[in-house]
């Protein structure tokens, strides 16, 4: 009887260690987010409660399974080259950053620590992948758009005004995608009767001056193309457009919900979603130079009319009905 103990004892103490590390919790993963936004912007608050819901959605829990950590750099691109540099040298599992702006500084900063981008213009002009099925660096995730978009958005401003020969098309004069996007729109506005003219500018007294000149003529619009300067300058140009009585069709909703006319662009909210879904496979194992490079599978149409009424337009119903949003 005291033998069969023994033995049963003996065994139970080799099996202790097996026990004890089958009982270890998993490590704590850790993410880090570089937005170049200030902390009360409420648009993107907005994504990055997408973002962590998604990661929710996929069993990671803030807190819990992974510790999340916001850094936001404001527009200040001497602010976002040194939080992308602080950031990197703590060397999280993976980083979210949006945008030039942000994956820029973050790739000069680190060439290990994987990044994934929720929207970026072109990520193969911008020099962050060496091509879209395979990005080859530490940097993978999501195209803001695809360049036939740019015809879209002159198709749109033909469609709510009618009367508008003349488009002042402004984007951003740090992106490689500024030209592109023009070239796109240059090409369809023989076919629409429209005469195009590029403005880069990123000051806001140069973007006044610019908007100011432009309306002195009649039958004019304009088109916002997808980069920064826009953005951060989203009020004023909301302001100018409604002040010279400028229809505006731009390429995000932000500038409608903030009083703009119209805009066509993916929908953000979804892709904040579907970055997390990387994130995921990255903190799995995953590497993002195999990962390839997603195009948006949302866009949406928001009109606001009550913009349109103050400009004196009235909505085509087909361009209506096409609306995604229809603000009121």
């Amino acid at each position: 009887m005291w033998r069969r103990e023994f033995i049963t004892l003996i065994v139970g103490a080799a099996s202790w260690p097996l026990l004890v590390h089958a009982q270890q919790p998993e490590p704590m993963r850790r993410i880090g987010i570089l937005l170049g936004a200030p902390k009360d912007d409420a648009d993107y608050q907005r994504w990055v409660e997408a973002f962590l819901k998604g990661l929710q959605e996929l069993g990671w829990i803030d807190g819990r399974n992974v510790r999340v950590e916001i850094h936001w750099a404001t527009a200040n691109r001497a602010e976002i080259r040194k939080q992308a540099a602080e950031l990197a040298a703590v060397a999280p599992d993976v980083i979210l950053a949006p945008g030039t702006s942000t994956v820029g500084p973050l790739m000069q900063a680190t060439h290990a620590v994987p990044i994934v981008f929720p929207m970026i213009a072109d990520p193969v002009a911008g020099g962050f992948a060496d091509s879209l099925a395979r990005p080859g660096g530490n940097a993978t995730g999501f195209m803001l758009f695809e360049y036939s978009i740019s015809g879209k958005w002159l198709e749109l401003l033909k469609q709510i005004a009618p009367d508008v020969t003349r488009a002042a098309v402004f984007g951003d004069p740090d992106t490689a995608t500024g030209p592109a996007q023009f070239g796109v729109i240059q090409a369809v506005a023989p076919m629409l009767r429209m005469e195009v003219s590029s403005f880069n500018k990123r000051d806001a007294d140069e973007i006044k001056r610019a908007i100011t000149v432009f309306a002195a003529s009649p039958n004019g619009g304009l088109i916002l193309t997808a980069g920064g300067p826009p953005l951060v300058h989203r009020d004023l140009i909301i302001a100018l457009a409604a002040q010279h009585r400028l229809p505006a069709v731009y390429f995000d909703r932000a500038f409608v919900t903030a009083g703009g006319l119209l805009s066509y662009g993916p929908d953000r909210i979804d892709m904040y979603r579907r970055a997390a879904s990387y994130v995921d496979r990255i903190l799995k194992g995953a590497k993002p130079a195999d990962m390839p490079v997603q195009a948006p599978t949302k866009y949406e149409l928001v009109i606001n009319l009550k913009s349109a009424q103050a400009l004196g337009l009235t909505v085509p119903s087909s361009l209506l009905a096409q609306a995604d949003t229809a603000i009121e």
